[in-house]
């Protein structure tokens, strides 16, 4: 996006501090392991876990710098300092501002930062249908860590504000201790259990959405449900986060209480991915089949998945629209669907996966290609402002986080978006699940509600709770 660089956000970047001390430590031995443990350390009151694509996991912590965006005003926080603005309608636009103003500052030395957040689904509709059904909660949420840790199978590598970040880490590697509690399991049942929990109502509203794509109003629409955890001793969300992604293949892995939001989730895909040279790149999955433990029943379901005329519809239509939105943001002739209809494994179940790729125009950057491809198209629908009126009239209540987003950028003009689906997630006193499924034309509710829980089952397994 496009920002007059005398914006308003410059006083807020000039007052973050620079990443200026870091040190190298040893490769970790089990890097899920060390960087939920940081997690748990209590270094700061908000943190991020981010598992990219590479074989790298980051932790970032401090939220002495950040920026909040709702729909119509935007707040910033460094040094101690406050600053807000009007955003006129356009948080996305002001949020990228301020990153943009960031880059500026921190790039007069040849400073990277790294910046973490997440995006609410209600933003969509701000994107793409009526703003007055955006609420008036949080559309998107930054942190730009004090200390930031990245871990690999080659060495880990600290990045702090001052020398005080560092030695906290370098004390909590010096010193490894189990910062993970026992918790209590999930048993199968008690899953199961929370699987069926509000599938009826989930029934009739995918029936109701069939009439309305019969009826023209729209042709797809990813109907998702909520599934709220009972009353009981509390979700332990590292246990879970680590005790699922043991079980997991997910694209990318987060962990995070950040914003309001604590969540751990096994993302099935990315929203975009672009690199500091303009590539961009979006993984439209769609089509679902069950995997298990059972190999021969996996490639069973693998070829029904493969020949199934609604799945396939579902996935063709998916790619079709990712194309139209990178076009949207790339130069001509440089989008291209790089992988068609693959069968990628995504723990509890298996998808039809596709990757479409491009270079960004001239003129446009990270956020331009995330305003176009958000939210994915497989958790909204086609066409995706006919989705979103669908989904306001049928789902109960807001998404918030699911659906979204949770990413991380730097300076340099890179961003990584994670889907988020299969998570778990909390706010206040409440925890839930939820997933959705793509209803088309074709879709029965029986089958819609029974995809739900093979996704579910990706997560509700998993969970540990800790004391009451």
């Amino acid at each position: 996006m496009s920002t007059d660089p005398r914006t308003p956000w410059d006083a807020w970047a000039g007052s973050v501090p620079p990443l200026a001390c870091a040190i190298d430590l040893e490769p970790g031995q089990d890097l899920a392991a060390t960087a939920t443990g940081l997690a748990t350390a209590g270094l700061a009151d908000q943190y991020v876990v981010y598992e990219g694509d590479d074989g790298a996991w980051h932790f970032a912590a401090g939220s002495a710098v950040s920026l909040t965006a709702h729909a119509d005003v935007m707040t910033a926080r460094a040094a101690g300092r406050t600053w807000t603005s009007r955003t006129d309608g356009r948080p996305l636009e002001t949020f990228a501002a301020a990153l943009d103003a960031l880059a500026r500052a921190q790039g007069t030395e040849g400073r990277v930062r790294h910046f973490y957040g997440w995006g609410a689904f209600e933003l969509a509709h701000v994107l793409h249908a009526d703003p007055a059904t955006a609420g008036d909660g949080p559309l998107l949420h930054a942190l730009v860590p004090s200390v930031e840790v990245t871990l690999t199978g080659e060495g880990t590598v600290v990045r702090a504000v001052d020398e005080a970040w560092v030695r906290k880490v370098a004390d909590l590697f010096a010193e490894p201790s189990d910062r993970l509690p026992a918790s209590g399991a999930t048993t199968l049942e008690a899953a199961e259990r929370i699987l069926s929990d509000g599938t009826a109502a989930y029934g009739g509203a995918v029936a109701r959405t069939v009439e309305d794509i019969r009826a023209g109003l729209l042709e797809k629409a990813v109907l998702s449900r909520k599934v709220p955890l009972p009353a009981g001793p509390p979700v332990d969300f590292p246990a879970t986060y680590l005790t699922g992604r043991r079980s997991n293949t997910p694209a990318r892995s987060y962990l995070l209480d950040l914003g309001g939001y604590r969540a751990a989730g096994f993302s099935p895909e990315t929203v975009l991915e672009v690199g500091d040279n303009g590539r961009v790149s979006t993984q439209p999955l769609a089509g679902t089949r069950a995997r298990g433990a059972d190999r021969a029943e996996n490639d069973r379901s693998r070829a029904e998945l493969l020949a199934d005329p609604k799945e396939i519809h579902e996935h063709a239509v998916s790619v079709r629209l990712a194309w139209d939105e990178m076009t949207a943001v790339c130069r001509p002739g440089t989008v291209v669907v790089e992988e068609f209809m693959a069968v990628r494994p995504r723990g509890s179940v298996q998808h039809l996966a596709s990757r479409v790729t491009g270079v960004l125009r001239r003129g446009a950057g990270p956020w331009d290609a995330f305003a176009s491809l958000f939210p994915a198209i497989t958790a909204t629908g086609v066409p995706k402002g006919a989705a979103l009126r669908a989904l306001a009239r049928h789902e109960d209540g807001a998404r918030g986080l699911y659906g979204g987003a949770v990413f991380r950028g730097s300076t340099t003009g890179a961003l990584d978006a994670a889907l988020v689906l299969r998570t778990l997630i909390g706010q206040g006193e409440r925890t839930w699940l939820r997933a959705g499924a793509g209803v088309t034309a074709q879709s029965s509710p029986e089958r819609e509600i029974e995809e739900t829980c093979e996704k579910l089952r990706s997560v509700a397994p998993y969970l540990r709770f800790g004391d009451e």
